[in-house]
């Protein structure tokens, strides 16, 4: 199975800074570490992996220093490891990265796989895996804490999915992409002498040049149809417990309708 694993390196810090011109996050400079989601998007990948043999490519879209999450992928397992790396990619929101990253996986070749954690912890919004998904024109099965079957042979895969009011059982055919909830497994941890070894491993970095077909008007800040418009710390709500009196429930009840109403808090 040819298995490709998108993974993305985001702050480890509460000390997140904004770049007051493009209101996107500073990334260069701050300690970074995988994006926690994806490390079972990575697990998952290595385990299917070890049942039906093949190979497992990382693949991330970042600045220069993304390239220490990919190796720390090469060290868990991972066979082959891409960085996307241009200014050109500077500012991308799920769009503009759905759209590069695709770009990227065609460029791979045949695929079976595309794993995805299910979201970032710098952005949550959950849109790049089922965007990458949309660009391939490929099923996507999101929020997956289960691989039921995988059948390489019939080309089918079912997986269980965690939806708000329970479960769902969902079969979709190969190329498929999962977006992966922290369930699914438990990411295993590189010993010493694989981190060594790929701390040696040379990982290619494409830029946009590098992509085939590429449109240079959908990538980065430009090509990215949401903008932050403006960032504030939201205020600091003061108050407390108020108790309300009247002679009957119906009344209280009232009363507390209106008080809502007047705070404008629904």
């Amino acid at each position: 199975m040819k298995i490709i694993v998108c993974l993305k390196q985001v702050p480890d810090t509460s000390d997140v800074r904004i770049d007051p011109e493009t209101h996107t996050l500073i990334r260069e400079g701050i300690p970074s570490i995988i994006n926690p989601f994806d490390m079972y998007a990575i697990e998952e990948a290595l385990r299917l992996k070890e049942k039906f043999g093949g190979k497992v490519t990382a693949l991330t879209l970042g600045p220069p220093q993304s390239l220490k999450a990919l190796t720390e992928a090469v060290a868990m397992g991972a066979d082959e490891a891409i960085q996307l790396s241009d200014r050109a990619f500077a500012g991308s929101d799920s769009w503009a990265t759905s759209y590069t990253l695709a770009l990227a996986i065609r460029k791979l070749g045949e695929f079976d796989l595309v794993l995805c954690g299910k979201q970032a912890i710098d952005g949550d919004t959950g849109q790049v895996g089922p965007g990458i998904a949309s660009q391939l024109g490929i099923a996507q099965l999101t929020y997956v804490f289960k691989i039921v079957n995988l059948d390489p042979e019939a080309r089918l895969i079912t997986v269980e999915r965690l939806l708000e009011e329970g479960r769902e059982i969902v079969e979709a055919r190969l190329p498929a992409l999962l977006t992966v909830l922290k369930d699914i497994n438990q990411p295993r941890t590189a010993s010493f002498i694989k981190i060594r070894d790929a701390s040696k491993k040379n990982i290619p970095t494409w830029s946009a040049a590098d992509l085939p077909g590429v449109d240079p008007a959908m990538l980065g800040l430009k090509g990215s149809p949401t903008q932050v418009i403006q960032i504030f710390t939201p205020p600091i709500r003061t108050g407390g417990a108020q108790l309300i009196e009247a002679g009957t429930v119906r009344e209280s009840a009232a009363l507390l309708a209106d008080k809502i109403i007047a705070e404008k808090i629904i």
